[in-house]
């Protein structure tokens, strides 16, 4: 991810829960945003991505991460910069 393209949805929840990944231009990290649906208030919580990775991958949130981050490597290796998870 850029920072020519800070926001990007990984997963909506069917209960309108959404995951977006970001970009912090400030720090050049990338994080993971989780925003809760309105019925739950609506919380707002950002995870590191070492953080947002290390808590599972049974998630489908996880899963889309993860397949996102396998369309960036290809078998020759990166086609692009990969994301700082620090």
């Amino acid at each position: 991810m850029s920072p020519s393209e800070p926001n990007r949805l990984i997963y909506a929840s069917p209960n309108g829960d959404q995951w977006h990944l970001l970009f912090d231009p400030t720090t050049g990290h990338s994080f993971v945003r989780h925003t809760g649906n309105i019925a739950s208030g609506g919380h707002v919580t950002d995870f590191s991505l070492a953080t947002f990775l290390a808590s599972g991958r049974t998630g489908p949130e996880h899963q889309a991460l993860w397949r996102l981050i396998g369309t960036l490597v290809g078998d020759d290796g990166p086609r692009q910069p990969l994301i700082d998870i620090a």
